[in-house]
């Protein structure tokens, strides 16, 4: 497999890191190494495949990663893939917190990408609308979806993110009476196929 070439364009997040600076430069390696190309996205040095996303290196206080642009899809045999957050259905985190736990992990990592590059290869898509499905909504909002199929159609005809934006909105206040009032302000918008946030 040929080594992919660095691009000049990214060589910034590298030189400017603070933190991270030599695990960077072991991800950096372990990526190009599987033939993968460089490019900037996000502001993050990310790795595509015939101009396909498939995984980027990225960093926070507590960790970097390697993040699997479609993660859910990988098998996961070691157990390593950590789901940031709930909402998240398609991506995937590698986390590390030194520079030995990634050398010590480098062929696992190149199986790891290499797997996420056949997934891209066979064109393979992460199911949302399945995993929206999963969505568990407060039951003030159950009970209206309940009794209005107008209203039930219309939630189920946004997108999976806005159906999610709403249903994190409803599910986050303590009450019942605050969430059945933001309920009753947002059926309007949800009949008119608009999201929390749109005009």
């Amino acid at each position: 497999m040929t080594k992919s070439e660095t691009n000049p364009k990214v060589d910034f997040y590298f030189t400017k890191a603070k933190q991270w600076k030599e695990e960077y430069e072991q991800l950096r390696e372990i990526v190009l190494g599987c033939g993968l190309t460089e490019v900037l996205k996000w502001g993050c040095p990310c790795y595509t495949r015939e101009e396909k996303n498939v995984v980027l290196i990225h960093g926070f206080k507590e960790y970097c990663a390697l993040l699997f642009m479609k993660g859910a899809l990988l098998k996961d045999t070691k157990g390593i893939l950590i789901q940031q957050t709930e909402q998240v259905q398609s991506a995937r985190q590698i986390r590390f917190t030194s520079l030995p736990q990634i050398v010590k992990m480098k062929a696992t990592l190149k199986t790891y990408i290499l797997e996420a590059i056949e997934v891209e290869k066979a064109g393979l898509k992460v199911d949302v609308k399945a995993a929206s499905k999963a969505l568990v909504y407060p039951e003030e909002f159950q009970k209206k979806i309940d009794k209005d199929a107008n209203l039930k159609l219309a939630f189920e005809a946004l997108t999976p993110g806005r159906q999610r934006g709403y249903n994190l909105y409803f599910s986050a206040a303590k009450q019942s009476k605050t969430r059945e009032e933001r309920v009753e302000k947002y059926i309007p918008k949800i009949l008119d196929g608009k999201g929390l946030e749109d005009e």
